[in-house]
């Protein structure tokens, strides 16, 4: 392709993409699925590659992310984001509203009002129509410069077009993780046994601040907008400048309202107690704001906030429900988290069943015992959580709850490390949720770097009986044939902490129903999802009926859905989706009883196994039905792009090899100072424990972690075939890197901009003339390069520590230069 052609073709793609990211996150619509939107964006990315010059800083392709930011940059505000004050008392509201009509003197003034968004503000500046700088609320006065991450968020835009749009201007809003995603993330760490995330605005917080902008990206981030700021503006009411950036493409909440009185405000307020629940966001409260500029610059300010604006808050929400019994989930490093399972209780605008225990001096602290009633709450936290129990109704004789003392899934004795409140099993050769945990942390960028193996493969490889440790991941190149056509395990979301196999509604009737597409269906119900479950599956019918699809049976198996789902009261619902075993009992019902589909569904991740242990004799038309159900299948192009990346990983150094054998307490840093130390895998398992803690930086836990290693056999076997399939196991010798002895024995760190250094060359500079780079602020520090811009926390944090602070030209001096 020609520089003309891939200009012109970029700006097609770029217009295309701009229009389905339009028509997804300001008018909720779709023209494209997201396999079609990927390509796009995937070619695109292709192209500016192939042509770097053609990169424009508006691209869609920022959306994708890939910026790594070692350091936020602190940046001042051009004017305070103000806090404001709150209450929880209607009655202070109309003692705000008095004071508001005495300070103007007059009952002439209306409320701009909206829903109090639980997330963390945001200052977007543009210039010239083009976003240059984003910047986090921080304390009111200055915040940090989180731009790629922001660019990555697909309802902000880059390019701002149409009339009389300000030279610059800036424009505040709340940034969000949608309840939607923020409940996946919950329910893939929870599958795994990770730790969960407490609630949206915290996963948002964090995820902005997260040093790769790929990976926030992948959050799906959201924002609202609700203020205007500029020299240029010409407008006089707030309601004007809302409505002035909804028509340049900002995304403003549905929820905004004027209100003449403060008696429509506490109208609104109740309007939402319960509406609010609908939204795609946490909220947790009301703003009101005069709507008049001149009238709130009248009013002015207190020492913290503004007169013209107040938050009311509404109350957290309890509510009490019979704790049925406790499971307990295993995290990847076998830590053990109990959780509580409720008798469905309304809790917050949603049917509340579990809730965190977090580990045993919880269950001790609220004295459990069985069949409790206990006080559930969800006030900032997503997560609910008990806060009491009723001992009024506890039953006579009702005895405490103990704590388990094996693995639930193992059955290995649990053990509890001294200091410490969790659990842990300590099997983790053989314990499942470990073995995975084991195995994604060994295809990770950060050790093997092998990302064409992602959970959803690794968990299918690992339930289908191909990988059982790292090491037979080099040994699927024999089994390529085998793998063709595999199904993969369910996305776990679809999955509850039952282990019982669930399935999307869509693809449920997609799999029951013939001649209707699977775009029908999915549109159809995403315009009914306001209605519950069985309304929606009547729905569904009649729409049948209106399509007058050929196929009669459709209805019937519609009916045959409702039917068993109303058999089975015993199944945990779950929104959105349909246990399997419901669909496989119409299909495969006349065959064999339920009770073994059942239990067939509860022991597989797919469909595929659940058929292979029922060893039915079923027709080929019956298996394409079924084949509508399977998750997605290793394909040929798949099991390629699987088979490059574990090859290319065996070009990965000792030390990264090391890392990724998930040494306990072995980080990145220990793991390159131990190869470099000791040279080979060999000399590093003989070592003793004196040798080992002469090494800066090595204490008794580190090498209670080594020796406890290398004393299982099987990790010594591993060890043994991962050399036979070439990975490497000692320090490869580079001719002429040891540059002097300068710093011989000092342990340095870098923070900020430096001139004559890239991050990586900072790092090889200083172990080339005998030093020890260390990747974080502690007291064990010799000394910190200090560059421009480096991070307040870190050099308040050095400065607290003692540690002393050098310029680079001081640096650079020390080592001759």
């Amino acid at each position: 392709m020609t520089p003309s052609e891939a200009i012109a073709r970029i700006a097609q793609l770029s217009k295309e993409i701009n229009h389905h990211n339009q028509l997804y996150y300001q008018e909720s619509r779709i023209e494209i699925s997201d396999f079609e939107f990927d390509q796009l964006l995937e070619e695109l990315v292709k192209l500016e590659r192939e042509f770097p010059d053609l990169l424009l800083s508006d691209s869609p392709s920022q959306r994708v992310g890939g910026t790594l930011t070692k350091e936020f940059r602190t940046v001042e505000h051009s004017s305070r984001m103000l806090s404001l004050g709150n209450t929880y008392s209607q009655e202070e509201l109309i003692a705000f509203d008095d004071r508001v009509a005495k300070g103007l003197g007059h009952p002439n003034y209306e409320y701009f009002c909206e829903m109090k968004f639980d997330g963390v503000a945001i200052s977007l500046v543009y210039e010239n129509g083009k976003l240059i700088r984003a910047v986090t609320r921080g304390d009111g006065t200055k915040g940090d410069d989180v731009t790629a991450n922001v660019k990555t968020i697909r309802n902000i835009p880059l390019t701002v077009t149409g009339e009389n749009i300000p030279a610059k201007f800036e424009v505040r809003g709340e940034i969000f993780l949608p309840l939607k995603e923020f409940l996946k993330i919950n329910a893939e760490k929870e599958a795994s046994g990770d730790q969960l995330l407490a609630n949206p605005r915290n996963a948002a917080s964090g995820t902005l601040k997260m040093q790769d902008s790929s990976v926030v990206a992948k959050r799906r981030l959201n924002c609202y907008f609700y203020q205007l700021l500029g020299d240029e503006i010409g407008v006089s009411k707030h309601d004007e400048a809302i409505h002035l950036i909804e028509n340049w493409g900002f995304n403003v909440s549905p929820t905004y309202k004027k209100a003449k009185s403060i008696a429509e405000v506490l109208e609104y307020i109740e309007e939402w107690r319960e509406k609010r629940y609908s939204l795609p966001l946490d909220t947790d409260g009301v703003v009101l704001k005069i709507n008049d500029y001149d009238q709130r610059e009248e009013l002015g300010f207190t020492a913290k906030t503004p007169r013209w604006a107040i938050a009311y808050k509404y109350k957290a929400e309890s509510a009490e429900t019979e704790l049925l019994s406790i499971t307990y989930q295993v995290g990847r490093t076998g830590a053990i988290t109990p959780v509580a399972n409720l008798a469905p209780v309304q809790l917050a605008g949603t049917t509340v069943k579990r809730a965190s225990l977090h580990n045993a001096n919880e269950i001790e602290r609220l004295d459990l015992h069985e069949r409790d009633f206990v006080a559930v709450e969800k006030g900032g936290e997503i997560i609910p959580k008990i806060t009491a129990v009723n001992p009024t109704r506890r039953k006579p004789g009702a005895p405490p709850i103990p704590y388990i003392e094996n693995c639930p899934e193992c059955g290995s004795a649990l053990v509890r490390k001294e200091g410490e409140a969790k659990h842990y099993c300590p099997n983790a050769v053989s314990c499942p949720p470990q073995v995975l945990g084991r195995i994604e942390h060994f295809v990770s960028k950060r050790a093997m770097d092998i990302d064409s193996l992602g959970t959803e493969r690794i968990r299918a490889l690992i339930d289908q009986g191909f990988i059982r440790n790292y090491a037979d991941i080099y040994e699927l190149e024999t089994k390529q044939h085998e793998l063709l056509g595999l199904e993969m395990s369910q996305d776990q979301y679809e999955r509850e902490v039952s282990g019982l196999l669930y399935i999307s509604l869509e693809k449920a009737l997609f799999a029951l129903t013939e001649t209707i597409s699977f775009k029908q269906i999915q549109d159809f119900l995403l315009e009914n999802t306001h209605l519950p479950l069985r309304d929606r599956l009547r729905a569904f019918q009649a729409q049948i009926r209106a399509w007058k699809k050929k196929v009669p049976s459709n209805v019937g198996m519609v009916d045959f859905l409702l039917q068993n789902l109303d058999s089975h009261p015993e199944l945990m619902k779950v929104e959105d989706y349909v246990p399997v075993a419901i669909i496989l009992e119409i299909f495969l019902g006349r065959r064999v009883a339920f009770e073994n589909i059942l239990e067939a569904s509860k022991k597989h991740g797919t469909v595929h196994m659940i058929l292979l242990e029922l060893d039915l004799d079923l027709s080929s038309e019956l298996i394409e039905r079924i084949k509508k159900l399977k998750a997605n299948t290793f394909q040929e192009g798949v099991i390629s792009n699987m088979m490059e990346g574990i090859f290319a990983s065996k070009e990965q150094p000792f030390e990264k090899v090391l890392f990724a054998l998930g040494i306990r307490n072995i980080g990145e840093n220990t793991a390159q100072l131990l190869a470099k130390h000791f040279g080979t895998i060999e000399k590093l398992q003989e070592a003793s424990s004196e040798q080992l803690l002469e090494i800066n930086g090595v204490g008794e836990t580190l090498v209670h972690s080594l020796k406890e290693f290398f004393a299982q056999p099987e990790n010594l076997e591993i060890i043994s075939r991962l050399k036979f399939h070439g990975l490497k196991f000692e320090i490869e010798q580079k001719e002429s890197t040891q540059l002097g002895t300068a710093l011989a024995g000092k342990r340095i760190l870098a923070s900020g901009k430096l001139q004559n250094f890239k991050r990586d060359e900072i790092v090889d500079f200083v172990q080339a003339h005998g030093g020890q780079y260390i990747s974080g602020v502690s007291k064990n520090l010799d000394f910190i390069i200090e560059g421009e811009e480096m991070g307040p926390s870190k050099k308040e944090k050095a400065l607290k520590l003692g540690v002393p602070l050098i310029s680079e030209e001081e640096f650079l001096k020390m080592v001759g230069k």
